[in-house]
């Protein structure tokens, strides 16, 4: 009975854990879509917050650069790539996604604006090289099953994006530059949080060893003594006081004198 019900208090930790990882890259991706929609609409030309390298003014585009796509179409090339790998790193490394999303997307803009070429580079697609390259490596400096299943996926998912990391003369437009840096920051990334946040779900630390989690624990000791007309006895017992997680159920374990125990609940 106890069992069941820690297995079903895991699988809403991991819907919740799923929830918010959906919430947070369909979230991203809206207003991606809303502000391309008001630059169409409004006839504005947004380019120009994009990374301008190795200009001072250019550097806003760190921040606003990914924000910004030139054409409907360079938007939804992004869409659906950045909302598979935004669901996987939020919900596999849950602990440290957001921290290695922000980290991607200023180094990227970063790095760009120091060794990129002199055009305005918008788009999220360096957020995507990043992530992928993040996932990809974290399986190998990690070493653990889980984050090597999930970058053995990723390699058969987007092997097509290695072209992407080098300069194309017959799609001079598009910023290998950011590709090729972004993937870098990924790299760092998985290198720079190898150690952190083991990759382990919200069921695996409930059902490990089929322990329950423990809220209160107390030892108490208690002496007494029986006399009767003949005899005098001593008698010591040792309670163990647990209140654990699953329903505040108390468990009392009472040892005697004799090592005998006795498990009740109450």
């Amino acid at each position: 009975m106890k069992k069941s019900n820690s297995l079903s208090i895991s699988a809403t930790d991991d819907s919740k854990i799923l929830q918010r990882s959906i919430f947070f890259a369909i979230s991203f991706t809206v207003l991606l879509w809303l502000i391309r929609a008001v630059e169409w609409g409004a006839s504005l030309n947004l380019g120009i917050f994009g990374i301008f390298p190795r200009s001072l003014p250019g550097m806003i585009g760190i921040l606003t650069g990914p924000l910004v796509h030139g054409t409907f179409l360079h938007l939804l090339s992004n869409t659906f790539p950045l909302i598979f790998l935004l669901i996987a790193t939020f919900y596999f490394y849950n602990k440290i996604a957001l921290e290695v999303f922000l980290w991607i997307y200023l180094i990227t803009g970063f790095w760009v604006w120091i060794a990129a070429r002199q055009a305005y580079h918008i788009g999220s697609s360096g957020i995507v090289y990043g992530l992928a390259a993040f996932l990809l490596f974290s399986g190998m400096f990690r070493k653990d099953i889980r984050s090597i299943v999930v970058a053995v996926a990723i390699a058969f998912l987007y092997n097509g994006m290695i072209q992407g990391l080098f300069p194309d003369p017959d799609h001079q437009e598009v910023s290998w530059e950011s590709h090729l840096l972004g993937s870098a920051a990924g790299v760092f990334c998985s290198f720079y949080f190898r150690g952190s946040s083991p990759i382990i779900a919200p069921t695996e630390e409930r059902s490990k060893n089929n322990v329950e989690p423990v809220l209160f624990s107390e030892n108490i000791n208690h002496t007494f003594q029986k006399h009767n007309s003949f005899t005098s006895t001593s008698y010591t017992y040792n309670y163990r006081l647990q209140v654990s997680d699953d329903q505040k159920i108390a468990n009392v374990l009472i040892i005697g004198e004799e090592d005998s125990s006795i498990a009740s609940e109450i």
